[in-house]
């Protein structure tokens, strides 16, 4: 595989707008919350999905001369990706835009926001393009590791001189979302990078879904979807009352900079490794109840007691000292925290982070998978309402932007991701996807992202990235890998 890592080629490039189903202004603009505003110096969102090829499509090496009357076509594909593209765009139209820092020097003010102009404007719209490798399903799927082909299945990727990476604040100058559809000899990668500091998770996913809806959907109704997006931002008012589309003047948040050198951090890759584990839908249940079990309780819930697994296994593969503070964070949708609750329609990024804290001798010595995933229940319970609006309101004064330096250490673990999003549901009109791999963003030693299991039943599939000689340990590591041994094929 490693011989085939620089063979991915690029047959066409170009930029998607929106398509005009909606009568819309001639720009529009979204102020960034704090929410959006703390990931302004991390990488995006990279995901993308493996499909089989269906079986009448041509070579994914050869030209496509069908005329569009071969449905399933290589050239008719990527055509009918291109069009239902656009009209998803229309929906979500922040995804289209760039951003814009505006400053003022009386009063001083400097803020960051979403402008979306009209389809006039050349600098402006999502990159698409259509690759080709000249690798196989197999190549993909059955690798030890994942392959680092992978990562050249994404645009906007690593640098090939293996200098900084890109971080969201750079989606000023570069598309908020890009897209690339490589065709394998006998099946398509569809791999999304989207800008963090516009989307989480749950809005990827619900894009992504509604992507595959429209370009699988008939003719008369293609531009109907089940779940339409809600565009405007959340914002907490001075005196604690949430609106959706504020006055102007109270939300916007002006940053204590002057340049964006005062907040950005950039850091080359580190030199890792990932692997995907399964986990099947008997081993969380047995999980959970063993986790359970041990601290007497029923609190314990599938996600907690896996986290805790994980927690306590990387501990041991890292052979941390007894007396070493070890922390695990997990990152947590604040729509479900907020008293009333958001819809999960709402487009942006809601993130945050719990953190549990132990020794590393507790951990292994004092406390079992129980124990530890009660520290990591009682860290998400006391992530209240109050606890929100509280650092909504202090962000506001005090911005803290997260920094990815500060996870690159051998005592920390982050875990992404969500067994609720629904990958597998993106069925474009050829099939359910086979797998989902993530490109080169947001890799550092210790991070875990989690999605559902294909087969379901509460299967759940990790993607762990790690240095070699942890990795090692980790699969050597009897009581983690003895949850995975009667995971789903």
């Amino acid at each position: 595989m490693s011989e085939a890592t620089g063979l991915v080629r690029c047959l066409s490039r170009c930029t998607i707008k929106p398509y005009p189903i909606h009568q819309q202004e001639k720009q529009q603009t979204y102020h960034l919350t704090p929410w959006d505003l703390s990931l302004i110096s991390t990488h995006g969102i990279q995901f993308g999905l493996l499909f089989a090829k269906p079986p009448s499509t041509s070579s994914a090496l050869s030209v496509d001369d069908a005329g569009g009357q071969n449905h399933y076509s290589s050239g008719a594909i990527v055509n009918q990706l291109k069009h239902s593209l656009s009209r998803t765009l229309a929906h979500f139209l922040p995804l289209s835009g760039r951003l814009v820092t505006n400053k003022q020097n009386d009063p001083p003010s400097y803020s960051i926001s979403i402008e979306c102009n009209d389809e006039n404007n050349s600098s402006q719209g999502v990159e698409f393009i259509h690759a080709a490798a000249p690798v196989t399903l197999n190549d993909i799927l059955s690798p030890h590791f994942v392959p680092p082909i992978v990562r050249s299945f994404f645009t906007l990727h690593e640098p090939d001189d293996g200098s900084m990476l890109m971080v969201n604040h750079d989606g000023h100058t570069t598309p908020l979302l890009s897209v690339q559809v490589t065709e394998l000899v006998d099946g398509y990668f569809i791999g999304c990078s989207v800008n963090h500091a516009v989307a989480d998770g749950t809005s990827f996913w619900n894009f992504f879904n509604a992507w595959a809806e429209i370009c699988r959907g008939k003719e008369n109704s293609e531009d109907l979807i089940s779940r339409r997006p809600i565009l405007e931002r959340w914002f907490l008012k001075e005196n604690q009352e949430e609106v959706d589309n504020p006055d102007e003047n109270s939300i916007i948040i002006n940053l204590p900079f002057s340049h964006h050198d005062e907040f950005l951090g950039r850091y080359p890759p580190p030199c890792l490794i990932e692997k995907i584990f399964h986990i099947s839908g008997q081993s969380m249940s047995q999980l959970k109840q063993k986790a359970n079990n041990e601290c007497l309780t029923n609190k314990i819930s599938n996600f907690q007691a896996l986290a805790a697994l994980i927690w306590r296994s990387l501990t041991r593969a890292r052979g941390l000292h007894a007396e070493q503070e070890t922390n695990f964070k997990i990152c947590i949708n604040d729509r479900k925290r907020l008293n009333p609750q958001l819809s999960e329609d709402y487009f942006g990024c809601y993130l945050n982070l719990v953190m549990g804290k132990a020794k590393a001798r507790d951990l292994l010595i004092s406390q079992n998978i129980g124990s530890t995933a009660l520290i990591l229940h009682e860290a998400i319970a006391n992530h209240t309402d109050e606890y929100v609006r509280c650092w909504l309101k202090k962000w506001k004064t005090e911005p803290d932007i997260y920094n990815l330096g500060s996870h690159y250490d051998d005592c920390s673990m982050v875990i992404g991701g969500s067994p609720r999003f629904n990958p597998y549901g993106c069925d474009f009109g050829w099939g359910k996807p086979l797998a989902v791999r993530s490109g080169w963003a947001f890799k550092f030693n210790g991070i875990v992202w989690m999605t559902p299991g294909r087969l379901g039943g509460g299967s759940v599939d990790l993607e762990i990235c790690l240095s070699p000689e942890v990795m090692s340990a980790l699969e050597s590591d009897k009581e983690f890998m003895d949850a995975i041994s009667t995971h789903d094929a």
